[in-house]
């Protein structure tokens, strides 16, 4: 999450807390939910770390505290853009970094896709070769049901992510218009 909020801290400017909130709510939050208290802790680890920094409170009646991000910050964010996308989300991680993807210089661009590409490339792998391995095993045929639905499971896996492929192919297209 924290890298989330600081692509939408260097894609805004400086934000408050309920700025950040909304910005979540008004893109986001298509793909990566957050609760307000979990968006309030990322930006105080974020503090913490050096990532941002939070002006005084200002004079309005509502004393809102914005954050903006410092060198540190963007070079944490850029490393993360161009890092091997790690964990069990590999869809929220592949649409948060694609949804940032324009704040890249164009020379980094191909890199960051590469780097989702690769690890769908190997998760479908991984599908690909369960699949064969169950397609080649006897099932009883007390099972043969539970199986048909638990074998469409992974075909559903193994469909998405070759979407998810040629989703990434097309990218670079849409960069050049």
């Amino acid at each position: 999450m924290q890298h989330v909020i600081l692509g939408l801290l260097i894609l805004h400017g400086p934000l408050s807390l309920y700025a950040v909130q909304r910005h979540f709510q008004q893109g986001v939050s298509l793909f990566y939910s957050a609760s307000f208290g979990s968006i309030t802790r990322a930006l105080t680890q974020l503090a913490a770390q050096g990532s941002v920094t939070v002006a005084a409170a200002s004079a309005d009646a509502r004393g809102r505290k914005p954050y903006t991000v410092t060198d540190a910050g963007r070079a944490s964010w850029r490393a993360w853009m161009l890092s091997p996308v790690t964990g069990a989300d590999v869809e929220t991680t592949a649409l948060a970094r694609v949804f940032f993807l324009g704040l890249l210089p164009d020379a980094d661009r191909p890199a960051a896709v590469a780097s989702i590409r690769a690890r769908i490339e190997a998760d479908l792998a991984e599908l690909e070769d369960v699949a064969r391995s169950l397609d080649g095993a006897e099932i009883p045929a007390e099972f043969a049901e539970v199986f048909a639905f638990q074998r469409a499971t992974l075909d559903y896996g193994i469909r998405s992510n070759r979407l998810a492929l040629a989703w990434c192919d097309e990218l670079p297209a849409r960069a050049r218009g």
